[in-house]
């Protein structure tokens, strides 16, 4: 079954490079990031498990952890660690779930079906602190991730729960964000900096701090 924004994240017990974790209690109070990718050893999956070490601490700064799935097995993931260190420029410093019986991969729908193995997609997992999925994206297996736009999107979420605003394309924090719908025009001006109105159902303010 496939899940929808706004499920409840599936729990589930792993082992990880990081030891044995239950899911739920491992991100409790944060926001996490759950990816998937096809298999170690391979070119794509090596930048992209580089890229996430070296934003931990933006990560960080978002309240956020990140863990990663294949279906290969844990002594893979630690003898592939260091490959993802040198290629990456940082070392390995967030788990990876050996899920070899795929029952993390299947309760995530992240086999790629008429793909002709098991191996997983490239799917990721926005999950908020009280563990309901609030964004995913699924890349084919030949296509690397953009995870400034994974972080951006955490922002965005983020931002979205603080306040009653919507955020435009391409937002970045600090940039104009659009008043909600469901706000009247006289209490967006009571709540929100520098109110425009550019069309009816169109109003920008300033993102609130």
């Amino acid at each position: 079954m496939s899940i929808r924004l706004g499920d409840e994240a599936p729990n589930f017990t792993a082992v990880t490079t990081e030891g044995e974790i239950t899911f739920h209690d491992w991100k409790d109070g944060s926001w996490a990031v759950l990816f998937s990718h096809p298999a170690d050893f391979t070119p794509v999956c090596t930048t992209e498990l580089g890229r996430t070490a070296a934003l931990k601490d933006d990560f960080g700064k978002r309240n956020t952890k990140a863990i990663a799935v294949s279906v290969d097995p844990i002594e893979d993931h630690h003898g592939w660690a260091p490959d993802i260190g040198e290629v990456g420029g940082t070392d390995l410093n967030f788990p990876i779930i050996a899920d070899p019986d795929r029952a993390v991969s299947e309760a995530y729908d992240m086999i790629h079906p008429g793909e002709g193995d098991t191996s997983t997609v490239r799917s990721v997992f926005v999950i908020d602190p009280s563990n309901k999925v609030r964004l995913t994206l699924t890349y084919p297996k030949s296509v690397g991730r953009n995870f400034d736009e994974i972080v951006r999107v955490i922002d965005a979420l983020q931002a979205t729960d603080a306040a009653p605003i919507a955020t435009p394309a391409d937002w970045r924090p600090g940039d104009r964000v659009i008043v909600s719908p469901a706000m009247s025009t006289e209490d967006a001006k009571a709540k929100l900096p520098n109110v425009e109105e550019v069309k009816p159902y169109l109003r920008y303010a300033d993102q609130p701090s």
